[in-house]
């Protein structure tokens, strides 16, 4: 039996109109992630994340390079937000967090990707750096459930959220995918010019945790509800990575977890040694053990040949 997701309850309900009020007020003076800007979005004066009372979608696809329970047949259903409240240096995604590439789209078009990305067969809806969007996209809900919606919402951010918007979020979003970047701050000063990234990614994690626990999957695979972590590793990184790991098994040791090992030397990051060379494989598969050592099993599966059979294609 297909799982509902739990924002159609909280729109029959009426709740999800009360959040949708209470982000699009905060937009008033900003508060929606730790950055703090407080300019009136709606005026189109602009904080650190460059977006005013529009979000600006950089592009939208299925997906099939995330996760393997995101993906299944159809693919994950991948919406790139533009511009980013974090704005590391070292982006994979420069052009579109730094530069701000995409166009404005209303609540309508918001709701329109939402469902085509359904019909194309898509398993979920997966917002990509959506921390300073999260009023644009309660405000397109509605009109995409109008539309026949019925698929998870995944949010897919950098950790560096705040709480107190989060809990709007309680009940609307299936799947939460955050990052663990940073355990220290001089890290994150340096890397993303915010110090406060530690102590806000556990909280915010754990308000996550709170909301949707482990990572559920259906009877196919395919993930449902839950947290699924990511953690890139980094060059001369692997003292973080081993207190990042320690962390999330201390939150459930069945969190599902992706050691990332793609990081290469992206955006600026040739300004800022040692990150401005690719990581060693030696320092992924350390990664690999330190999070197998501190109790955590449930990896991601990178072996492609697994990937393949797993869609009955070999």
């Amino acid at each position: 039996m297909a799982v509902k997701p739990g924002y159609l309850a909280l729109h029959e309900s009426g709740e999800l109109e009360k959040r949708i009020e209470a982000a699009r007020e905060s937009l008033h003076c900003c508060t929606l992630c730790p950055r703090s800007c407080k300019v009136n979005r709606l005026e189109g004066e602009l904080g650190i994340c460059k977006t005013g009372k529009r979000m600006i979608v950089a592009s939208y696809v299925p997906h099939f390079g995330e996760e393997a329970p995101l993906v299944g047949q159809g693919g994950s259903g991948t919406i790139f937000v533009s511009n980013c409240n974090l704005g590391c240096v070292f982006c994979q995604n420069y052009e579109i967090s730094h530069g701000g590439d995409g166009v404005k789209a209303e609540p309508g078009q918001v709701a329109a990707i939402m469902v085509s990305l359904q019909k194309q067969g898509c398993h979920n809806i997966n917002f990509v750096t959506p921390s300073h969007v999260v009023p644009h996209i309660l405000e397109a809900l509605p009109l995409a459930i109008a539309k026949g919606l019925t698929l998870p919402l995944i949010y897919n951010s950098s950790g560096y959220d705040s709480v107190e918007t989060l809990k709007l979020l309680d009940g609307v979003v299936d799947i939460y995918m955050p990052d663990f970047k940073f355990w220290d701050k001089e890290s994150a000063k340096c890397l993303a010019k915010a110090p406060d990234y530690p102590e806000r990614a556990r909280a915010a994690i754990s308000e996550m945790f709170f909301q949707v626990g482990d990572l559920e999957m259906d009877q196919d695979g395919i993930a449902v509800r839950g947290l699924l972590v990511r953690h890139l590793v980094m060059p001369g990184g692997l003292a973080e990575t081993g207190e990042i790991v320690r962390f999330l098994a201390g939150l459930s040791k069945d969190t599902y977890v992706n050691i990332m090992e793609q990081y290469r030397p992206m955006g600026r990051a040739a300004e800022f040694p040692p990150i401005d060379r690719s990581l060693d494989h030696d320092e992924y598969v350390e990664a690999v053990r330190l999070a197998r050592e501190a109790g955590l099993h449930r990896l991601d599966e990178k072996d492609f040949a697994k990937m393949l059979r797993r869609l009955g294609i070999v």
